[in-house]
């Protein structure tokens, strides 16, 4: 076993459900000296179990459904100390209590389903009283209503504030784990109340109808359970893995929710060939790869032998030296000890998740450089990424050699970085200078007052810079151009990293078209020249849940900026399902002279030049950089969307010789064209209402970037709802903010339900004072 200390913790459970474990605390201190970390424990006692049937049984036997309703219910008593082991106590923790297995909450039969929520409700109570944290509830019993039973899971959620809830589900198919041996209350359910063998079970014709894919029946039964009960933070799944794992798209399935405890079966491990118990290899890939969550679930042993005593459980509070002895001799368990095993033997994780510890699914509002003046943390961050900068220089070292073939090796080639933070991309371009032998003199824009005395000190301190680089304090759009000799001379490579995680989110095109006019017209290169959106629906509780949980009206209006960890792609290509990440947009610089001639038209109000104003507002200067787009995507199989995740390619510059240096967040293709790049997390769009998707559905998604001289906006219209939002940016004046200058939040001007279904596209009309809008409806208003 190797001595470098496990990656992340493993919390690994004893789960008896043969045999009664006798005192909790007891078997829990046995279990603990042995190497586990908890026991599960039954809350009530097999005498409970059969005053409950026994008092059911005469019930039912004295009522008939005529009589019934005419009768007072069936309650049952409170606990007594004869129903339970469990005791309040301070070490309760190590404890997670199964409520019992012979409880049937969404029975058909008034009475069973009436008895079974009293029970449920008295055991709830109980643990709480006790100080339980951790409750572990048999899945709904196979054919009853799960609404039922998820409403007596939202009324025990709402019981007690810090009870966690783990329903316990097979990942396919039915449970390993039968829940013992005691009479169950289904069982009493009076036969008008049950189906008939042939309502059932189908005959003859009728099983062509039948849909023989029951793969994700068991993850349906779960998606009603926890939205019904409102995606509840304290509500999780048990997860019992089967001996023959499902499809990978099903254990994909399951990757994505909220798993928080995971069951092992003695039937799930098998026997290598010394006799011990092992598991086959997909089931180690999936243990490591749902261990590596940022909250990974504890692992249940189940059923896999009786704990050998470690030490005395007599009376007396402290071990004999001999028990001592005999407890560093003990071994663990063949199962505990190979799980721990695993544990040790984690393979390393990946550089992104290296990187990215701490941060998976934590979401976060996307940077605005533009208008806040970023700290050194927020540089250094990014400046760790092993993979951007050097693509960028070698992007930047194949533009000076064609350059320089071009214009002849004497020209002296002028490099300016705008927005060059703490000055990494500089150093990439004078090493790129030095690397294609091309003569370059240097200039860093930037109008952060902070970084700009960094620059300024690297410009004197860096031995690499040696003072050949000229610092400029500006916004890059007021920056009238590197003067050389008392002459404005224009740039022949811009470099800039004004990329946001769904390409152009941070103004990046603004930006560019306010820079241009320093950009040599006929040689000029933008470094990058080009840049993608791409999108994709995925399924991913874990924010939603979290999302529920914020405050503030308008979470579900601002996109994030996340590491998606814990979710599941809706729409994929093939039979390996990969990813159907579509292109939503391109933008690419240098603009044509025509078009940013014509957008400075439009800014003076020119009436030959559209001087109307635009058709979202302003004088639609900037309205070349609105973009819009409607996507297809085929879902094979059902699921729930809970929004889109956000992606962008870039080509940084594409050589005379055709090499091209690209960079990618688009998980098909970042793997080919920039593997282990870190800079950038995917941009994730949340929907309020998530959308329940059938089998083999094609989901339509439109978006829209919609700009005007003072505000950039995305919005997609599936609820019909049209909103109005003011985001303060004035992109019509170029010249450099104030230093105390703060810009206005983001506000929410006004909405109206336009529609009832896909808003497909607005416009605005009589000099912006009226809105025209057209919908999948079938109208326009």
């Amino acid at each position: 076993m190797s001595n470098t200390p496990p990656l992340t913790m493993w919390f690994i459970g004893y789960d008896n459900t043969t045999s009664r474990p006798g005192q909790p605390m007891q078997t829990l201190a046995k279990a603990q000296a042995l190497g586990y970390d908890l026991i599960t424990t039954p809350l009530t006692t097999s005498v409970f179990n059969a005053r409950v049937i026994d008092t059911a049984s005469r019930y039912l036997s004295d009522t008939t459904d005529d009589v019934a309703a005419s009768r007072p219910s069936l309650l049952i008593s409170p606990l007594t100390p004869d129903d339970t082991d469990l005791t309040p106590g301070d070490n309760n923790t190590g404890l997670v209590v199964r409520t019992s297995a012979w409880l049937d909450l969404g029975s058909a039969d008034p009475v069973i389903a009436h008895v079974s929520r009293q029970v449920f409700n008295l055991e709830v109570a109980y643990a709480s009283f006790c100080g339980i944290q951790h409750v572990l509830v048999s899945g709904p019993v196979p054919g009853s209503d799960e609404a039922q039973y998820a409403r007596a899971l939202l009324e025990a959620l709402s019981m007690s504030s810090h009870l966690q809830f783990f329903v316990l589900l097979p990942m396919s198919g039915e449970l390993e784990d039968a829940g013992g041996d005691e009479q169950h209350l289904a069982e009493l359910a009076r036969e008008s109340y049950t189906l008939n063998d042939h309502e059932a079970a189908p005959e003859g014709d009728e099983l062509d109808d039948v849909d023989v894919d029951s793969s994700l029946n068991t993850w349906d039964t779960w998606d009603g359970i926890r939205t019904i009960c409102d995606y509840n933070s304290r509500l999780s799944v048990a997860l019992e893995l089967p001996r023959k794992l499902a499809h990978q798209f099903i254990q994909d399935r399951w990757y994505s929710e909220p798993v928080r405890g995971l069951v092992l079966p003695r039937t799930t491990f098998i026997r290598n060939t010394a006799g011990f118990p092992v598991l086959a290899k997909p089931h180690q890939d999936y243990l490591n790869r749902l261990m590596r969550l940022r909250l990974p679930p504890c692992i249940l042993l189940n059923d896999v032998g009786t704990l050998k005593p470690a030490v005395s459980l007599g009376t007396a509070t402290e071990p004999t030296p001999a028990e001592a002895a005999k407890h560093i001799v003990e071994k663990p368990t063949a199962h505990l000890q190979y799980v721990r095993h695993l544990q040790q033997s984690q393979p390393p994780l990946p550089i992104i998740e290296r990187f990215g510890q701490g941060y998976q699914d934590y979401m976060q509002s996307p940077l605005q450089p533009l208008a806040d003046n970023l700290e050194s943390i927020t540089y250094e961050v990014f400046e760790k990424d092993p993979i951007k900068y050097d693509w960028y220089e070698r992007a930047i070292a194949l533009a000076l050699t064609d350059l320089a073939e071009t214009l002849g090796p004497d020209t002296e080639i002028i490099v300016a970085v705008v927005g060059a933070g703490r000055g990494p991309l500089v150093s990439k371009a004078i090493l790129a200078s030095q690397s294609s032998g091309a003569k370059a003199r240097f200039w860093a824009v930037e109008k952060n007052p902070n970084a700009y005395v960094h620059l300024q000190r690297r410009n004197l301190t860096d031995p690499l810079w040696d003072k050949q680089v000229t610092v400029t304090k500006t916004d890059m759009r007021a920056w009238k151009g590197p003067v050389i000799d008392g002459e404005v001379r224009k740039v022949h490579i811009l470099v800039s990293e004004l990329l946001g995680s769904f390409a152009d989110n941070e103004l990046s095109p603004e930006c560019l078209d306010g820079v241009q006019h320093v950009l040599e017209p006929e040689y000029g290169i933008n470094i990058p020249r080009s840049y993608t959106a791409h999108a994709t629906p995925i399924a991913t509780p874990r924010l939603h849940t979290d999302l529920i949980g914020r405050a503030g009206a308008d979470k579900w209006e601002i996109p994030y900026v996340v590491m998606l960890q814990q979710y599941h792609f809706l729409a994929t290509l093939d039979d390996v399902r990969t990813p159907d990440v579509q292109c939503a947009w391109c933008f690419s610089h240098p603009v044509p002279s025509a078009v940013l001639a014509q957008a400075e038209a439009r800014k003076g109000g020119s009436a030959e030049q559209g001087g109307a104003g635009g058709t979202v507002g302003g004088d639609g200067g900037n309205e070349h950089n609105s973009r819009y787009c409607k996507l297809k995507f085929n879902c094979q199989s059902r699921g729930t969307c809970h929004g889109l995740a956000g992606y962008f390619e870039t080509i940084l510059y594409t050589g005379k010789a055709g090499e091209k240096v690209e960079l990618s967040t688009n998980p098909v293709t970042m793997e080919a064209k920039s593997k282990d790049m870190i800079s950038w997390f995917p941009i994730f769009f949340p929907l309020k209402t998530p959308m329940q998707i059938p089998d083999g559905a094609e989901m339509d998604v439109s978006l829209w970037r919609q700009t005007d001289d003072r505000k950039v906006c995305y919005t997609g219209g599936r609820d019909g709802v049209i909103c109005a939002w003011d985001l303060h940016l004035d992109l019509k004046n170029s010249a450099e903010p104030a230093s105390n200058y703060k810009p206005e939040p983001t506000t929410h001007r006004s909405q109206v339900q336009a529609h009832t279904h896909w808003i497909n596209d607005i416009a605005l009309a009589q000099s912006n004072q009226a809105l025209v809008s057209a919908s999948s409806d079938i109208t326009v208003k």
